[in-house]
C-alpha cells in the first residue's frame, strides 16, 4: 500500500484552510482530507485539529484484530472527537464563531477499504475506466437533487452548491456517512477537498491519474485545479497497492 498527498493555496486565496495526512498502521494506510471553514483563522484551526484529534482518537482505539464493524466505529469515534474539541473551542473565543471543517477519511487493509465523511470532500474509487464517487456532498445543492426539486445537470451548477448542511464542529452531534469497500487484489482511491472536484470534472481527473507517474500524482492533481483558475484551496490524497 503506498500513498502521495498534497496541498496547495491556490491562486486567489489568502490562506490555505484544507489540511491533509496519510500514515500507516502497519501494513494499512489511514488518509484524512479536511476543509476547514470560519472567518479570521477559523477554518485554518478547525481543519489542523480536526486531524489532530482524528489521528489521536483513532490511534488510542486502533487494534489489527478490530473487525469490520470495529473499525467502522473507531471512525465514526474518531470524527466525533473531532467535533467535540472543535465545537468547543468556538465556544471559548466568539472570534471562532462558525468555525467548522469537512472531512473525509479512508482506512484500507488487505481486503476493504472503511470510508467515512462529512461535508463536501469526497472519496473515489479510481477503477480501470474511471472514477467512481462514493461519498455524498452533504450540502443544500445534493439535499434539493434528493428531494427532487432540480435535476443533476441543475445540481453541479447550482448557486447553493458550496452552502454545506453538515459539517464537523457546527453542532453539538454530528452524523457521518460510512461506507465499506471489500476488495480482492488492487484498490486505488482518491480524497480530495472541493477545489478540486469543485472546478475539475471526473474525466479531467481522472485524465490526470491515469497519465501521471504515482510519485507525482498529487502535484498533477493540484496542478490541474490551479490551471481552472485556482480559486480554492485544493488537497488531494491517492492512496494504492
Amino acid at each position: 500500500m503506498r500513498f502521495r498527498f498534497g496541498t496547495d493555496i491556490g491562486l486567489k486565496r489568502d490562506e490555505n484552510q484544507d489540511a491533509v495526512r496519510c500514515e500507516y498502521f502497519g501494513h494499512n494506510v489511514l488518509a484524512v482530507v479536511c476543509d476547514g471553514m470560519g472567518g479570521e483563522r477559523a477554518g485554518k484551526e478547525a481543519s489542523a485539529l480536526a486531524i489532530e484529534e482524528f489521528f489521536q482518537r483513532f490511534s488510542a482505539g486502533y487494534s489489527e484484530s478490530l473487525d469490520d464493524e470495529g473499525i467502522r466505529k473507531l471512525l465514526i469515534s474518531s470524527v466525533s472527537a473531532a467535533n467535540s474539541v472543535i465545537y468547543t473551542r468556538a465556544r471559548l473565543d466568539f472570534k471562532n464563531f462558525g468555525m467548522g471543517t469537512t472531512c473525509v477519511a479512508a482506512y484500507i487493509n488487505s481486503t476493504s477499504a472503511f470510508i467515512i465523511n462529512v461535508g463536501d470532500s469526497r472519496a473515489y474509487l479510481i477503477t480501470d475506466q474511471k472514477l467512481l464517487q462514493v461519498t455524498t456532498d452533504h450540502n443544500v445543492a445534493t439535499l434539493l437533487y434528493e428531494k427532487g426539486k432540480i435535476t443533476e445537470e441543475e445540481m453541479e451548477n447550482h448557486p447553493q452548491r458550496h452552502m454545506l448542511v453538515r459539517a464537523v464542529g457546527v453542532e453539538k452531534t454530528v452524523l457521518p456517512d460510512t461506507f465499506i469497500l471489500d476488495y480482492e487484489g488492487k484498490i486505488s482511491l482518491l480524497l480530495c477537498s472541493d477545489g478540486l472536484s469543485g472546478y475539475c470534472s471526473d474525466d479531467e481527473v481522472y485524465n490526470v491519474i491515469l497519465n501521471s507517474e504515482f510519485d507525482n500524482v498529487a502535484d498533477e492533481l493540484i496542478k490541474l485545479a490551479n490551471s481552472k483558475g485556482g480559486s480554492d484551496n485544493v488537497t488531494v490524497a491517492v492512496i494504492s497497492d
